[in-house]
């Protein structure tokens, strides 16, 4: 559902949000979460987890679609 770019800002704000809680039962840095989003579609869904568990060796897939949908969508709006 959405682009790699707008995972990796969700997952940065996500991490974000957390830290600035300053929880006492959560970690000062690097928490963990795994956030499922539903789009107004059945087949329209997003799995967002944070931007450190990837690195070059296991970059998580990407739909190409996703990547060029907004722009497409857009247009014809």
């Amino acid at each position: 559902m959405f682009s790699t770019a707008e995972k990796k800002k969700i997952a940065d704000a996500i991490e974000r949000l957390l830290l600035d809680l300053n929880h006492p039962e959560m970690p000062k840095s690097r928490p963990a979460f795994k956030l499922h989003v539903a789009g107004k579609e059945g087949w329209s869904w997003a799995d967002i987890e944070p931007n450190w568990k990837y690195d070059e060796s296991n970059l998580p897939t990407s739909n190409p679609w996703n990547e060029v949908a907004r722009e497409k969508m857009s247009k014809e709006s």
